[in-house]
Order: C-alpha cells, then structure tokens, then sequence
C-alpha cells in the first residue's frame, strides 16, 4: 500500500501489523481485524483519493472541443451574415413585399430605419443560437443511459456512465485463466508414479512408503483444510481450487486420513506458495521414529529441476539421469497439451543437523530431491468462453490470456478457448512471462501486438503488458487495472 520497492517483514513481536490491501509475497499466518471502514489506514487514504475530481472522460472533452469549434464557426457566420445584411441594406439592394427599395436615404423614416436593423441583428442572433449544439450533451448522455441499461441486462452492473464509454473504446482484452475462461472446478483426473500412468490401478497397487510419502506431501504441505463433521459421512474442503482438487483427490482416491496425520506428525517449518517461486516446502517430523522429511509441491518443471532421484510404481528408488529427465519432461508436455495443469511432489529425508541449519537459515533443502509423482488437473473451460471471444474478435477486438501455467498447458487452452487458431503461426503468438520481462520497452512495444498467450508470467508480467498494449485497454483483474485507472472504473 505504502508503495515499497522492497518487501517488509511482519512479525509477532517487531511489526505485527498489516495494512489492508497489502499483497502477501510470502509466508502465512492468522490475522485479528482491530479496525474497518474509514477507521484504518487504506480507509483514510482511499478517503483522500476517492473524491471525484470532475475529470472529463475524453468523450466529454472531444464533445465539448467540438462544441467549441461549432459556436466559433457560428459566431463568424453570424458576423458574416451581419455585415452582408447591413451593407446590402444601406446600400439600397434590399426590398419589402411590395418591391420598394427600404432605404432611400434621407427619405427613410427613424423607425423604418431601426426596425430594419433590429431584424437582421434578430437574423444573426438566431443562427449563433442555432449553431450552439445545446441537446448534444443531453442526447449522448441518453445514449450512454440506454447502454448502461443493455449492459445491465447482460449482467454487468455499471455504475458511472462513463464506464459505458470506456467500455466502448476497448480494443484489447487481457484476461487471466483460471475462474475466468475455465470454470475454477479443478479435479485430478491423472497420476504418474515413476514412468507408469496410475489412471486404471487404485491406492493399493502403490507402494506402502511412497503412499504415506504421498500422504505427508499433500496433507501438511497445503493450505487447504479438510472437515468431517460427527454426524455427516461427507468431507467438507477449504482453500484454493488448487488446493481443495489436491485434498478431494487424496481423500478420495488414497484414502488419506487428515486428523490421523496431522496427530502423528508436527510440522516444523514452512515456505509458502509464491508466484515467483511457483512451489511449496514443508519440514514435518514423525512422532514415532522421529524422522525429518522436507516435501514440496509445485510446478512440475520447478520441482523436477529440483530432483536427483525418483520413486517407481514398486517403491524403488532410481537415479534421474539426462534421458530420464527428458523421459518426465514429455509426460509433462503432453499432460499440458491435454490442458492439464501438471503439479509435482517431492520429498528429502534430512538428519537432525541440517534441520537446525534450516532453523537458522529459513531456508529448506531444495536439491537432491526423490520425486513422489506428477498429477494432472483438469480445469474445463466455461461453455460460452468460445462465443464470447469469437464475438470480441469480430468485433476488433484483441484478446490476450496471460496466465501462470506452463506454456503447453496455456497454448492448450488458448486453442480450446478460439485466443489461438489450430493453424495459426505460433511464432511470436506464444511468450513466457521471463522472455518477455527480458525484451526491451521497444521490443515489447513491437511484439506485444502479435502476442495472444503469455505463460508463466507474475504480476509484474502483466503490468508490463498492461503498459505495453494500447491505451484502450480493459483488464479483469485487479493486479491488470492499473493502465485504465484515469479512464474511468468499470
């Protein structure tokens, strides 16, 4: 909120106070609500910044400027057709109804003289009053009124005015994946154990330690919760769709028993889920043989960098060299092209010392990992997301899906969704979060119109290509809306 390039500790015992809207880049922990509304800190500042300034939407200015040039063209034609009325009339051109010359000198009377006058100042007066455009304001703002009302009708709620003209100036939509384009209904519909595909055996074709390696690396490394209540036979699950698909998953098909596991083990350090990192660690120790293990879950091709060695279907541990880590990276593509989000689970065994060098560093051990397995979660898209963006399309308008999958997985989609032709040149169309913050401003200004899919990408990704795609640009996140603040809230 304070706008620090830097990231600020929170503890217990220093800083244990966090501002509303600041953004967790890392950890967790319980919060206790001291103040709300215009009582805290975002309160009082968003007290400051909220009033309305009475900007002019560019509508309103390119309106008014218009205006403007039309009263100014008025009140020259109107001088015009003064001064051409009175030379014309006192120099004798003009008649009444009845053909008579009106001015003839001094045989003119006074009166007929003024009242001549009089009617053609009239005749100047009415063309400036008729050039002014009065009823345009009024009329478009009956245009906008009548769009708010269709837009309504579509289920979006508007609350300015002006957002319906900022709407209509869109020429570039950049939209997330997950709960936008898909449904946010995650389900694990594949595991590979080793090189073998787990989709037709049950839990009890795996191996008695690799299942309970499986158990710990899902229960205690999760921010998601399982709830059972005495009287209910079904599982209630909390947390991120990620999360809940993972713990359903375990639940369900491993028969995994959440209080029974956390009661014999304690957990002992913890790295939480970034977007930078794109994984999480957990230090557990078992209560009864007092082992310490560290597990991580995260993106497959994060965690298999971090792997030496990997579990087959059997329980055996075996060496994961060049030809096999290719082997994994294949079944990692081609999960991706079935649209599957690929997480992967590991594990490392530490002896006491390294935990109480884990303790003072904050640091788990990341090398030399076992591989446990690779799941697959399915996420469908939503039925009209391929109408929706062939409309957009037809419309002019450029869609942009940026998201933090892998490449394969966000090119799966994107082509599932229509953002990417099945014969499209996908030469430039495809980008990953880390090549594109690499280009420089002019390369990003040159390639950001080509570009349909950006994988793997953070929120600093997305605001460079909010700052890089054209002015008229509509994000539907918060983290995206930075470029469109001045034209208006939608």
């Amino acid at each position: 909120m304070t706008g620090e390039s830097e990231y600020v500790e929170v503890n217990l015992n220093r800083n244990p106070f966090l501002f509303s809207g600041t953004k967790v880049a890392d950890g967790f922990g319980r919060m206790l609500v001291t103040s709300v509304g215009m009582s805290m800190t975002w309160g009082e500042m968003m007290s400051t910044i909220s009033r309305d300034t009475n900007e002019q939407t560019p509508l309103q200015a390119r309106l008014n400027k218009l205006t403007s040039a039309i009263g100014k063209v008025g009140l020259v034609v109107a001088f015009l057709v003064l001064v051409v009325l009175l030379v014309r009339y006192f120099t004798g051109n003009t008649k009444d109804e009845n053909g008579n010359t009106e001015f003839t000198g001094s045989k003119t009377k006074v009166n007929d003289i003024i009242n001549s006058v009089v009617g053609i100042v009239a005749a100047a007066v009415t063309i400036v009053v008729v050039a002014i455009p009065e009823g345009l304001p009024l009329a478009v703002t009956l245009t906008l009124a009548y769009s708010m009302k269709r837009m309504m009708a579509d289920q979006a709620m508007v609350r300015k005015l002006s957002a319906c003209e900022t709407m209509g100036s869109a020429t570039v939509i950049c939209t997330d994946e997950i709960g936008t384009l898909t449904l946010n209904q995650m389900k694990v519909t594949k595991l590979w154990l080793g090189q073998e595909s787990m989709e037709e055996r049950n839990s009890t074709s795996i191996s008695d330690n690799v299942l309970e390696l499986l158990h710990q690396g899902v229960g205690l490394n999760t921010t998601g919760t399982v709830y059972k209540s005495t009287s209910g036979s079904e599982f209630e699950f909390s947390g991120s769709p990620t999360e809940k698909a993972i713990l359903f998953w375990a639940v369900k098909e491993l028969n995994m028993d959440m209080e029974k596991l956390k009661q014999s083990c304690s957990i002992l350090h913890v790295e939480a889920f970034n977007s930078t990192k794109k994984r999480s660690g957990v230090s557990m120790r078992k209560k009864d043989d007092n082992t310490i293990n560290v597990h991580w879950k995260g993106a497959a091709e994060m965690v298999l960098a971090m792997c030496s060695h990997y579990y087959d279907v059997s329980g055996e541990i075996k060496a994961l060299d060049d030809v096999e880590r290719k082997k994994f990276d294949q079944m990692v593509q081609g999960m991706a092209a079935s649209s599957l989000r690929c997480i992967a689970f590991a594990h490392k065994q530490v002896q006491e010392e390294e935990n109480e060098g884990e303790k003072v560093n904050k640091n788990l051990k990341d090398s030399n990992l076992t591989l446990l397995g690779l799941v697959g979660i399915r996420d469908p898209c939503r039925s009209g997301v391929q109408k929706a963006v062939k409309a957009c399309q037809y419309a002019g308008v450029n869609i942009k899906m940026i998201t933090g999958d892998n490449v394969f997985t966000a090119r799966a989609i994107a082509t599932e969704c229509g953002i990417l032709r099945p014969n499209q040149d996908l030469n430039g169309a495809v980008v990953e979060g880390e090549e594109f913050r690499n280009y420089t401003p002019e390369e990003r200004l040159e390639k950001v119109d080509k570009i349909c899919v950006m994988a793997r990408s953070s929120p600093f990704d997305k605001l460079l290509m909010s700052f890089g795609v054209p002015t008229e640009t509509t994000m539907n996140r918060v983290s995206f809306v930075l470029r469109l603040e001045f034209r208006g809230p939608y």
